[in-house]
C-alpha cells in the first residue's frame, strides 16, 4: 500500500475513507497554569500523564502559594488527542511547568504546527520563558489566559501590554476544565497556524 492509498478499502460502491489528518500541538505555561487539566478535559482518550508527587524539596523551589492544594507536577509531559472532524486529528503534547525541566522542550516542541500558552494572571511572569520560546522558534501560538475561581486579575490588553506579544498573536480567556473552553482555544492556534501557511 502506498502513503496515498486509504487505509480503509472501501466495499464495492463505497467511497474512500481516508483517516483524518493528525496535526500536533503543543499547550504550554509555567508551573500549575492548568496544562494538565486541559489536556485532560478535551482528550478523548484517557490522557498520558508523567504526574509526580510535589516533595519538600521541590515545594522549596516551586511557588505553591497561588495553587496550596496542588499535590503533583509533570516531570517530562502530557499527551491526548482529539478528533475535530472526520478529516482532522488534533494530537495534545503539554509541555512541564518547571524552567528546570526546560531542555525537553525541543524534542516535545518538534513537529509541532503551534502553541497554546496557559497563564494564570496571578503570575504572569511564569509564562514569560514560554512566550519567548514559542517566538525564537516562530511557532504559530495563541495565550490563553485561565479563568481561576471564574475571574481574571487583569484585563486582556493588560496581559498583552506585560507579555510584550504582538497584535498577531491572540489573547483570550478559557477555562481549562471545561471541554468546550479548550477546544475554541485550540481552534484559534489552528487558525494561527493556517494563516502562517497562507501567508
Amino acid at each position: 500500500m502506498t502513503p496515498t492509498e486509504p487505509l480503509v478499502r472501501p466495499a464495492a460502491g463505497q467511497a474512500a475513507v481516508r483517516p483524518p489528518l493528525p496535526v500536533k500541538l503543543v499547550i504550554a505555561g509555567g508551573f500549575g497554569v492548568g496544562k494538565t487539566t486541559a489536556v485532560g478535559s478535551i482528550s478523548e482518550i484517557e490522557p498520558l500523564t508523567t504526574e509526580a508527587a510535589i516533595t519538600e524539596v521541590a515545594a522549596g523551589v516551586d511557588d505553591l502559594s497561588h495553587t496550596p492544594r496542588k499535590t503533583t507536577t509533570t516531570v517530562a509531559m502530557d499527551f491526548g488527542c482529539i478528533t475535530i472532524d472526520p478529516t482532522l486529528k488534533l494530537y495534545l503534547f503539554g509541555t512541564p511547568g518547571q524552567e528546570r525541566f526546560g531542555f525537553m522542550w525541543d524534542d516535545i516542541v518538534e513537529g509541532a504546527v503551534g502553541g497554546l500558552v496557559i497563564v494564570d494572571t496571578r503570575r504572569l511572569d511564569d509564562c514569560y520563558a514560554a512566550v519567548d520560546y514559542f517566538e525564537h522558534k516562530q511557532i504559530p501560538f495563541a495565550v490563553a489566559v485561565n479563568a481561576f475561581d471564574g475571574r481574571v486579575e487583569h484585563s486582556l490588553e493588560e496581559v498583552r501590554w506585560a507579555l510584550d506579544v504582538s497584535e498577531g498573536v491572540p489573547v483570550l480567556v478559557f477555562d481549562a476544565r471545561e471541554r468546550g473552553s479548550v477546544r475554541d482555544a485550540l481552534l484559534v492556534v489552528l487558525e494561527q497556524a493556517l494563516a502562517r501557511t497562507e501567508g
